[in-house]
């Protein structure tokens, strides 16, 4: 019946789908999974570690680094 396919019929020509389809999943899961642990460090910044970051850019002098250090203390 499928003598010009060696047999294997239409099961051969869908299975790169499945496979591509597999592979698309996995791209995915591990952008996800990625994308997930920047987030989580943006996040867990406390106020000083901000006001040390905007002291270390050059944002603030020392003296206003002092006064809102010791505010937020």
């Amino acid at each position: 019946m499928f003598h010009g396919m060696n047999g294997y019929g239409w099961g051969m020509g869908w299975s790169w789908i499945i496979g591509l389809l597999f592979l698309i999943v996995i791209i995915w899961l591990i952008v996800r999974l990625l994308s997930q642990n920047n987030q989580s460090q943006v996040y867990h910044k406390t106020p000083l570690d901000i006001l040390k970051e905007r002291y270390a850019k050059g944002e603030i002098d020392k003296e206003e680094y002092e006064e809102r250090k010791k505010v937020l203390r």
